[in-house]
């Protein structure tokens, strides 16, 4: 009786450890689609040049083609992601900060109307394109809002941007960016 309790001991230890390891691992939560989402975000940190198409042509005055520089930065050690963009040929360089809110990625742009959407993501299943949808602005609507982002996924050096502009009278322009990484 003894030897059986000598052995029987250090297997009924193991077996506790095994299944208190796998319940953990079982447990424990998985990453999150926000997260798997502002992570694949980080990817675009960078500087991207390219052009500017819009649509319907001209809008708001664009030059078709009209050079443009995207900066993407992560900061706040990590917990935000600030884009800007550049161009000679706009009265000022709009800001975006991309932030985790709880279980959601959200975006926040800082418009040169004077105003502030947030838009929450969606990305596809199959991880190529990260889609940001209007949830509620904050300051004058009078010159219109942005309403929408989508951002596509090409590879480690081309990425596409989709920027949904509603007009005052809810016309919607759309500002394509197809940007090349320069650093």
């Amino acid at each position: 009786m003894r030897t059986l309790k000598r052995t029987s001991v250090p297997v009924l230890v193991f077996a506790l450890l095994t299944t208190a390891s796998s319940l953990a691992l079982a447990q424990s939560p998985s990453q999150s689609d926000a997260q798997k989402a502002f992570d694949q975000m980080k990817t675009l940190s960078g500087k991207w040049q390219g052009k500017l198409t819009t649509t319907p042509v001209g809008a708001m005055g664009a030059k078709q083609g009209m050079p443009i520089t995207i900066t993407l930065r992560t900061t706040s050690s990590g917990n935000a992601i600030l884009h800007e963009v550049t161009s000679g040929g706009m009265k000022d360089d709009p800001i975006t900060m991309l932030y985790l809110d709880g279980d959601r990625l959200m975006l926040t742009h800082y418009c040169d109307a004077g105003n502030r959407p947030r838009m929450v993501a969606k990305p596809s299943p199959d991880g190529r394109t990260i889609e940001f949808d209007f949830l509620d602005l904050a300051g004058p609507t009078a010159d219109g809002h942005m309403d929408r982002a989508v951002f596509t996924f090409i590879d480690a050096t081309h990425h596409t941007e989709d920027w949904t502009y509603i007009l005052p009278n809810n016309t919607p322009v759309i500002a394509h960016f197809s940007l090349q990484r320069t650093n």
